[in-house]
C-alpha cells in the first residue's frame, strides 16, 4: 500500500512546521483522502486561489 504523501503533509501544517499546503486540481482527490479520515479535519480551513488551487491552513480549535 503506498502512504499518501498528502499525509505528511497535513501532519507538518498541524505541527506547524509548514504555514500553508497548497493543492492543486489534479492533487485534491488524494489530499481528500488523506483528509476525510482526520478526527479535527475541520480545523484544516482552505482558501480558493488562482486557477482551482486552495491553500488550507491550519485552524487550531480553542476550548
Amino acid at each position: 500500500m503506498v502512504e499518501n504523501s498528502f499525509e505528511e503533509q497535513i501532519n507538518a501544517l498541524k505541527e506547524g512546521t509548514i504555514s500553508e499546503l497548497i493543492v492543486d486540481p489534479q492533487d485534491f482527490p488524494a489530499f481528500r483522502e488523506a483528509w476525510k479520515n482526520l478526527p479535527d479535519r475541520m480545523s484544516i480551513v482552505g482558501e480558493a486561489g488562482l486557477n482551482g488551487r486552495i491553500i488550507y491552513h491550519y485552524m487550531k480549535e480553542e476550548n
